[in-house]
């Protein structure tokens, strides 16, 4: 009995000194286990790029754990606009060289931009094409109504040349500040027919028809893109600007019927 009462009264001790002591380190992973830190990529992208770069989001996403990437879409003089007058954008892709040198003009642009991509102009009918538009010059007809982007947008920009090469004045029932507002009225059976982009009637899937025409090459766009000056995520933007030229970005822009820069 004594015996074991020693014996208890020894491990009593030791139990004891184990909790005066200084508490023991966990041992090393040899990694951290902190949260990568939160962050926000703003881009602003015209708008005829949506269905492209909201599948290299996810992409970027997960290869930057911890970043949110917001895109912002809209007619690229709009967007170039807002620039000028202070956005907080860190990347702009515009639909034309014009709109992004409105940003490099006022000295905006951290470096000199990089065209990714090339786009041009289908006319987009309702599936099946009712009023069988098979020319640019059918979008003159009295009985087709026809939509078509603002003078100041890309897609507008680009319409007025084909016009001007054409010699066929339209008369268009609507004005659009951006091309998918176009597509809209289209694919609504609000109008006709409208000038969008191919990769526009492409994404729509369906809910429109292209109709190719020649005269388009006149009025080919070049897709320009920059990290803004001053970004606040500025190394995030200059991978946003490498993974859209890159070989992910090309590839991806071209299965949405982008050409090659």
């Amino acid at each position: 009995m004594k015996r074991l009462v020693a014996a208890g009264v020894a491990g009593l001790a030791v139990v004891l000194a184990a909790a005066c002591s200084s508490p023991s380190q966990a041992p090393s992973t040899g990694g951290s286990s902190a949260a990568p830190e939160a962050r926000t990529l703003t881009v602003f992208a015209a708008a005829s790029l949506t269905e492209s770069f909201t599948a290299l989001e996810k992409q970027f996403e997960t290869d930057n754990p911890g970043v949110d990437v917001k895109l912002s879409y809209g007619g690229s003089s709009d967007l170039a606009q807002q620039i000028v007058n202070g956005a907080p954008a860190d990347v702009f892709a515009a639909a034309s060289d014009s709109t992004m040198k409105t940003v490099t003009d006022a000295n905006l642009t951290a470096a000199a931009p990089t065209t990714f991509a090339t786009n041009v102009l289908q006319i987009a009918t309702a599936p099946g094409n009712p009023k069988g538009i098979a020319a640019f010059g059918d979008l003159a007809k009295p009985d087709v109504t026809t939509v078509v982007c603002a003078p100041q947008v890309p897609c507008g920009a680009a319409t007025t040349k084909v016009e001007q090469s054409t010699g066929v004045a339209l008369k268009p029932v609507s004005e659009e500040n951006d091309v998918k507002s176009v597509l809209s009225k289209v694919s609504t059976g609000n109008a006709d027919a409208g000038l969008v982009y191919v990769t526009d009637v492409n994404a729509a899937k369906g809910q429109v028809q292209g109709v190719s025409f020649p005269e388009s090459s006149a009025a080919k766009t070049n897709y320009p893109i920059a990290v803004v000056k001053n970004a606040p995520q500025a190394d995030l933007a200059q991978k946003w600007v490498e993974l859209v030229t890159g070989e992910t970005g090309q590839k991806t822009l071209e299965a949405q019927g982008f050409g090659a820069a």
